[in-house]
């Protein structure tokens, strides 16, 4: 699964809360943990940044979209989410580097 970004014209990497051996990643809210690091709280609502949204696949799994922006704006975070996805062996889509 890969999202265009329509300005950049690059893919976004999205991290599916799946493991490699197919089970489902717990805590169950770990893409709106994830998703909180660029969110901001205004009018008493949370929203989420374009960069870093936590979302859910047709099929009903959660999951992670990570804008291609984010890797220049916020490269440490970028790697970190990455890191994150790797050690807990949670797919990764993203073209191939």
């Amino acid at each position: 699964m890969f999202i265009m970004n329509k300005k950049t014209h690059e893919k976004s990497v999205v991290i599916e809360g799946v493991t490699d051996e197919g089970e489902m990643f717990r805590p169950s809210d770990w893409a709106e943990r994830m998703g909180g690091n660029l969110a901001t709280f205004k009018d008493c609502r949370l929203h989420y940044s374009p960069l870093l949204q936590p979302s859910v696949t047709e099929e009903g799994t959660k999951c992670l979209i990570l804008d291609p922006i984010l890797k220049q704006t916020n490269p440490e975070l970028y790697a970190s989410l990455l890191a994150f996805a790797e050690v807990n062996h949670l797919k990764i889509c993203r073209d191939e580097e």
